[in-house]
């Protein structure tokens, strides 16, 4: 079934229309076609017009009735079924000249006008082979009726202006085809052009982030290396406080080439190194205390292997969150704690106020807003506020789509790691 399609309500004549008659303007090719096939009906219901202009010539009583369904109905049935119609059309006119009740034949007028038009109608919406199929067998009926010859015949007429006609919608209807080919290939092509504009704008931008940023970390490397040869006798807190330095920032510098190279190529593939999950936690937890934060991990629950998008994620937001500590509140007691529950995984990052002697550094926001995308995007929770104490918490809940196995039987709940 391929109906006819409805007007789009940017089409010229619907424009033109009222606005309470818009609603229906969708459906005028369907009211055009059924009032053809309703003053075609009358046409061959009343008798009136042949070649001749002498009316046809009605032997039965019957034959007026039979003729407006057989004018009629074909056109209604063609704006569903294009093939059934003309088939119902090309079978109702060869009944019809069965009949011998008319002067023309195998079509009377009103059948004449009925039978091309529903061919017209099919051929916009079969392929160019079925309406060259559909004019052959017309044909073939039409030479038929003419070879028996028993009145004056119009099977020539038909067989003309049939293809005249089909030929008209066959080659508009390529026309058009090839238009709405060309206009898709421009949205290709500026599409293409769009994301071939974008990928250099982020090209250049990664360019200026590893000329900017990566000069300056390897230089904070460099120096966190060599200032312990500087001084005479160093302390070794404060040598280990440079290789934490120098550790740091090697890392940064890692994590910022796998970043740049994903923002510089579409095609980029990640590298093969894991990414850090909840079990790396721990070292993120002995770096943050090497720069001076008082950290406390708890986790509760059955401890379990979750999906890499949720290790990730959990990992990112602890380490963001630390990081807002480190920022905001430089020497506060932080507890981060982790909750393996049903049906997920809970976050709650909470921070006491800062120590006086050390100033906070200001920040842009960034961290808050990239740890709501990556929940989000978990379709997760996360709330933010700060503490009676003077102090901040972070809560998240990141939901899992299964339940998954556990990790290991010996990795029990409550497991708790004071600093």
């Amino acid at each position: 079934m391929r109906p006819v399609p409805r007007l789009a309500a940017t089409a010229p004549v619907v424009q033109r229309l009222p606005d309470r008659l818009r609603p229906y303007a969708p459906w005028l090719p369907h009211l055009a076609v059924a009032a053809v096939a309703l003053v075609l009906a009358v046409v061959a219901a009343s008798g009136y017009g042949t070649y001749s202009g002498l009316g046809y010539s009605y032997h039965d009583t019957t034959v007026p009735a039979s003729h407006a369904l057989v004018v009629g109905v074909p056109l209604l049935v063609v704006l569903y079924l294009p093939v059934g119609g003309w088939w119902l059309s090309l079978a109702g006119c060869a009944g019809m000249a069965q009949t011998d009740a008319f002067d023309t034949w195998p079509w009377t007028q009103a059948g004449f006008a009925s039978h091309l038009l529903v061919m017209t109608l099919a051929a916009n919406r079969v392929r160019p082979r079925v309406a060259a199929e559909m004019w052959v067998l017309t044909s073939a009926v039409g030479l038929y009726y003419d070879w028996q010859e028993n009145g004056t015949t119009d099977a020539p007429h038909m067989i003309i202006s049939s293809f005249v006609a089909m030929l008209t919608v066959v080659l508009v209807r390529a026309n058009r085809e090839s238009r709405q080919e060309v206009v898709k290939q421009t949205a290709v092509t500026a599409k293409e052009r769009s994301q071939r504009t974008l990928l250099e704008e982020r090209t250049t931008i990664a360019r200026e982030l590893h000329d900017v940023v990566a000069h300056h970390m390897s230089v904070v490397a460099i120096q966190a290396e060599a200032a312990p040869y500087r001084v005479t006798d160093p302390d070794p807190e404060l040598v280990r406080s440079f290789a934490t330095i120098r550790e740091n920032a090697l890392l940064a510098l890692t994590e910022l080439r796998r970043v740049l190279g994903v923002v510089r190529a579409a095609d980029y593939e990640a590298p093969d190194a894991p990414q850090p999950t909840l079990a790396a936690l721990d070292g993120l937890l002995d770096n943050v205390r090497d720069a001076g934060l008082n950290v406390e991990k708890i986790v509760t629950g059955a401890v379990r292997e979750l999906p890499q998008g949720i290790e990730l994620s959990a990992y990112r937001i602890v380490q963001e969150a630390l990081s807002n500590v480190l920022r905001h509140a430089p020497g506060a007691d932080t507890r981060v704690e982790i909750s393996y529950v049903l049906g997920g995984l809970g976050l709650r990052i909470v921070n006491g106020p800062a120590r006086q002697e050390i100033l906070p550094s200001p920040g842009s926001g960034n961290g808050l807003t990239g740890m709501r995308e990556r929940v989000t995007m978990l379709d997760g929770h996360i709330t933010t506020q700060p503490t009676d104490d003077g102090g901040y918490e972070t809560t998240v809940f990141l939901p899992t789509p299964h339940p998954t196995p556990e990790r290991a039987p010996e990795e029990a709940a409550g497991i708790e790691e004071p600093a």
